[in-house]
């Protein structure tokens, strides 16, 4: 059976020829598309359609014997359901023309799929990679924060230093200022005696005045 005829199978179920050649491409490019991003697109019954990584290898060339080095590539791959291989099998009657050979999804099955786990799984990294910018963004803050706090403290430090130079520069300059008016004092200890001259003369003047 080709893609034809399996649309001329399906058309009558469907409502015609068109539709069901509609269905069947879009049956099939999603399962497509689902496979190369990587997805594993289940249907239950039926199999799983992947994606399967094959490494480099050795292998040999059936007609000449050589040994050839095959390059790793990517290979789709089809793994059949049980229900499908009891079927074919043979230890399960294949039902009637009109019934469904595959079984059913269960219910609630058919409200996300493979897409929406998918999408699931990467809404959770996508969480996960906003938390971890946001402790680093935290942390590159909390560190920036504690850089600019030592060069404040490192400022108001030298601040404070050219104070207690100039405490000490004005202690000094007062230790000069009295130093300075010392010698006042010492002015003031030698205009002493000339009071005592003055009492001499007077003394002179009130012998003078007796001789005469």
């Amino acid at each position: 059976m080709n893609k034809a005829q399996l649309v001329e199978a399906i058309a009558d179920k469907v409502g015609g020829r068109q539709q069901a050649a509609d269905a069947v491409d879009h049956v099939l490019d999603a399962i497509v598309r689902a496979v190369v991003a990587g997805e594993r697109v289940s249907v239950t019954g039926f199999g799983s359609f992947e994606k399967v990584d094959r490494p480099a290898r050795y292998a040999r060339n059936p007609q000449t014997g050589e040994r050839v080095r095959v390059k790793k590539t990517s290979v789709p791959r089809f793994r059949a359901g049980q229900g499908f291989k009891d079927l074919v099998s043979g230890s399960k009657k294949l039902p009637r023309g009109g019934e469904v050979a595959v079984k059913k999804a269960p219910k609630g099955s058919l409200t996300g799929g493979a897409s929406a786990t998918v999408k699931k799984a990467a809404a959770k990294k996508t969480t996960a990679k906003k938390a971890a910018t946001a402790k680093k963004t935290a942390a590159k803050k909390t560190t920036a924060k504690k850089a600019t706090a030592k060069t404040t403290a490192s400022k108001t430090t030298a601040k404070k230093a050219p104070a207690k130079s100039t405490a000490a520069a004005k202690s000094t300059a007062a230790k000069k200022t009295t130093a300075k008016k010392a010698p006042a004092k010492k002015a003031t200890a030698t205009k002493a005696p000339a009071k005592k001259s003055t009492a001499r003369k007077t003394t002179a003047k009130k012998t003078t005045a007796r001789k005469k």
